[in-house]
């Protein structure tokens, strides 16, 4: 890493010719975000392939999850849910809920003493996004902690009929998955259903009985949210607090900021440090991609694998500008081009939840950078295959 990179999670694949490449591991890798954004909205040309969503039969739903469905009853459930996220509706529904958790949250810190940034973090997001999706009948730390353990998964290697996994790593997926899943299943999500069936409120859980959705849809559409609004806004919430804390001069900055520069400084820093760095694809037809910073035309197969890296697209120079690596919130923009980059994809499958993850970071680091809290334990480093994004655990904070 450089001088001039300002990045705390970056990998070596992030280099390299960033228009789509072949890949000795049998992937075609794409880097630029003018290519990462034609095979994103090319929807009549792809289909989903992250998060093992090509392994998972079709048979075990009457309806495909939002995560890892595609077509016409995809994009009618994603604009049907995508009401409980919208920006009105999160700062007027949840605006004091959010405050209430980030509240408590230093309160538990403060009487203990000291705060573990990342547990903290987590009990804070899953609080608010299990309130929007109705998983409201166990408590937050038991919650939060069967979500943790279902992730706890053996490697994995996509371009691999078998994911690359031998029979002792497909046992142990099922010990660290089918318990915590059961779990939550029986804890969490048929007790909200219950509840849901005989007094629907205004939440994910009741919308999706109105659409008829059964058991399996609805765990895993429960899950989904788990690990998209719970446990990758955990990381984003640890790191943006790192970043933010680690350093006197954007801490001050940030801590007298209004929210609209503050945003600005988080929507920075997650382009640099987006919680899932890779988004996968499998082509359907042929996609050409015209050729981009140098590197020469290339053109998609059907049948291929493509893997965008999205920490590589968020810092393409064509699109964000000079020193690309470092965190600027005066960075002049391409006209069109996010201020988070690709950090929320694209297309059909852009995450919904862009403006409430935004918003409960804002909520949880102003509070941290504005106080007393300084950093005791520097976090430590590593990665989540299933989601290909970074995991950050051990930032611990104390009062000065």
């Amino acid at each position: 890493m450089s001088v001039s990179d300002q990045r705390r999670a970056a990998r070596p694949e992030d280099t390299g010719c960033p228009v789509a490449h072949h890949d000795p591991e049998g992937y075609r890798r794409v880097g630029s975000f003018a290519a990462a954004r034609t095979v994103l909205r090319a929807r009549s040309s792809t289909r989903q392939a992250g998060f093992t969503a090509e392994h998972i039969p079709e048979w075990l739903f009457s309806k495909r999850p939002i995560l890892i469905g595609d077509g016409p009853h995809h994009d009618e459930q994603r604009r049907r849910v995508a009401r409980f996220f919208a920006p009105a509706v999160v700062d007027t529904r949840y605006s004091a809920l959010i405050e209430q958790e980030v509240e408590r949250s230093l309160t538990i810190a403060t009487d203990q003493g000291d705060m573990l940034v990342d547990r903290h973090a987590l009990h804070v997001a899953v609080a608010i996004t299990a309130s929007i999706v109705g998983l409201t009948h166990a408590p937050v730390t038991a919650l939060a902690s069967r979500l943790e353990r279902f992730f706890r998964q053996p490697p994995l290697d996509r371009t691999r009929a078998d994911l690359g996994r031998t029979r002792r790593d497909w046992m142990q997926a099922a010990v660290n998955g089918l318990g915590p899943l059961a779990g939550f299943y029986r804890r969490d999500v048929a007790p909200a259903v219950r509840a849901r069936r005989r007094a629907p409120r205004e939440d994910v859980i009741s919308h999706l009985l109105q659409q008829g959705y059964q058991r399996a849809d609805l765990l895993a559409e429960c899950l989904t949210y788990g690990t998209a609004g719970m446990v990758t806004t955990r990381e984003f919430m640890t790191m943006a607090a790192w970043h933010v804390l680690d350093d006197a001069r954007l801490r001050r900055r940030y801590a007298q900021a209004g929210r609209e520069e503050r945003e600005r400084i988080l929507a920075e820093i997650i382009r640099l440090e987006p919680p899932v760095g890779h988004l996968y694809r499998r082509m359907t037809s042929e996609l050409a991609l015209e050729d981009n910073a140098g590197c020469p035309a290339a053109t998609l197969r059907d049948g291929d694998l493509v893997d965008l890296n999205v920490r590589q697209i968020n810092t393409d120079a064509d699109v964000v500008g000079g020193r690309s690596l470092q965190l600027d919130p005066e960075r002049s923009l391409t006209p069109g081009v996010p201020a988070t980059g690709l950090s929320f994809g694209d297309g059909v499958h852009r995450c919904p939840g862009q403006h409430l993850a935004l918003r409960e970071t804002d909520a949880f680091v102003h509070r941290l950078a504005a106080g007393s809290w300084t950093i005791a334990e520097q976090p430590r480093l590593s990665w989540d295959q299933l989601i290909e994004g970074y995991r950050l655990r051990g930032l611990r904070l104390r009062p000065s």
